[in-house]
């Protein structure tokens, strides 16, 4: 699974050295481009309206869609600084339209849908060169009547098919929603059964796997979706994750597990941990927090880029921790508690405990959900490849604890926050 960070808040690609070197230093490999840095929506939207006057057209950024061939170009310095600092980009996604665009009219919709046909197929090709195996291109959407969404992106999509096959790229389409009168609701792609249909129907035609899909988190969230269920019915179809927060009213981008109203959070993580483990997900997975970045001095940037790099690693222990206990040939828990109790109900069977121990010694000799409790001490006699699990929130305390013992073994954390089933049996016994 790779871990990427969005370069979107973070990086300029008109003097990207400093956003890329903080990048770099948090400890992250991957990276994520936005296209649609070289064209705005904005510009997008206007393309093809009467010119505006020269003062606004001086603070206007570069204007791609007069020649977008000079897309590579745009994105020169980038691809340096990455290259530079051994980054990768493994997936970048192309421009695209404002959900609430007004170019609905039949002569807009096929000036626009040409431009962006030619911008995705020069965006294709940059991918070829910056090494991009993954390319997101969202629907096409503007002015199509409900029952020719189908038919309108098969042929949008297809139109870029021989590219994609040429320069080696696989497209994903990714989960939209609409502005209804000022209220975000659902839209193209926001039913994972139906999103899974398109996918297998443009690769049936493709002739190849050249589809796939990108989940995006927080449009979920806006949707007011059941996440696990989303994931579930797009199962080896979904090629990466988007995670960001938002309230679930208003759009934003912010760092996983930062927005949050009375102590809770506003995303449903439970299921997005849930899901991608149910259909054993090992692709992109994209970390995008602009609006936090973008909050944050420029001075504290680095730390926050730090924290953002253990969030990603964390979601990516949580999603694998399955093959994390697939690793060892053997292994013990720490702790005959709760979380003891959930790893039972979860894992127990699948991978068993030699038995359990803990620091109270009232429990030494007796049995919890079925392991024979024992103390700490006896950790010391364990084969070299056994693991041991911490099943206690005092993870680091009792890790210390175990070294200075002499233990030796690999020691493991279990956190049962976001296990694959409900546990209403918590307070059991």
């Amino acid at each position: 699974m790779n871990l990427v960070c969005s370069l979107s808040g973070i990086v300029s690609p008109y003097y990207p050295k400093q956003g890329i070197m903080d990048i770099t230093n948090a400890g992250f490999e991957n990276i994520f481009l936005e296209a649609g840095m070289s064209c705005s929506e904005y510009e997008l939207e206007n393309y093809g309206k009467p010119k505006q006057s020269q003062k606004e057209n001086r603070n206007k950024t570069y204007c791609i869609t007069e020649k977008p061939w000079e897309l590579e170009e745009f994105f020169e310095k980038t691809l340096n600084q990455s290259s530079k600092n051994n980054l990768n980009i493994p997936i970048v996604r192309a421009p695209y339209l404002p959900r609430d665009t007004k170019r609905t009219d039949a002569t807009s919709q096929s000036n626009i849908k040409s431009l962006l046909i030619r911008l995705n197929q020069e965006t294709i090709k940059f991918c070829k060169k910056a090494g991009c195996s993954y390319l997101i291109i969202r629907p096409w959407f503007a002015g199509i009547e409900i029952e020719r969404e189908w038919e309108e992106n098969r042929a949008y999509y297809l139109s870029l098919a021989d590219t994609a096959k040429e320069c080696q790229v696989t497209i994903l389409l990714e989960n939209q929603c609409r502005n209804f009168n000022g209220h975000l609701i659902r839209g193209i792609c926001s039913d994972g059964q139906k999103a899974a249909q398109w996918v297998d129907r443009l690769n049936e035609e493709a002739g190849e796997e050249l589809f796939g899909f990108s989940m995006d988190v927080g449009t979920l969230n806006l949707c007011g979706q059941n996440i696990y269920d989303f994931t579930k019915a797009l199962g080896h179809r979904l090629k990466a994750v988007l995670l960001r927060d938002c309230n679930g009213n208003r759009e934003a981008s912010l760092l996983p597990f930062t927005c949050v109203a009375g102590g809770q959070p506003q995303t449903d993580w439970l299921n997005v941990f849930r899901g991608l483990r149910t259909i054993d997900f090992d692709g992109q997975l994209i970390l995008s927090f602009s609006d936090t970045a973008a909050a944050f001095s420029p001075i504290l940037r680095p730390k926050l880029l730090e924290l953002a790099k253990e969030t990603g690693e964390y979601f990516r222990w949580q999603i694998e921790i399955e093959g994390l206990l697939k690793k060892y040939p053997s292994r013990v828990l720490f702790g005959a508690g709760n979380m003891c109790r959930n790893y039972m109900k979860c894992y127990g069977k699948l991978y068993e405990p030699l038995y359990t121990c803990d620091n109270n010694s009232a429990l030494w000799g007796t049995e919890f959900c079925g392991l024979e409790v024992k103390r700490p001490e006896s950790l010391k006699e364990l084969p070299d490849d056994c693991a041991i699990f911490i099943c206690n929130i005092y993870y680091r305390e009792i890790e210390k604890q175990l070294r200075d013992l002499g233990v030796k073994n690999p020691i493991e954390f279990f956190n049962d926050e976001y296990m694959p089933t409900f546990y209403f049996d918590r307070l059991e016994g």
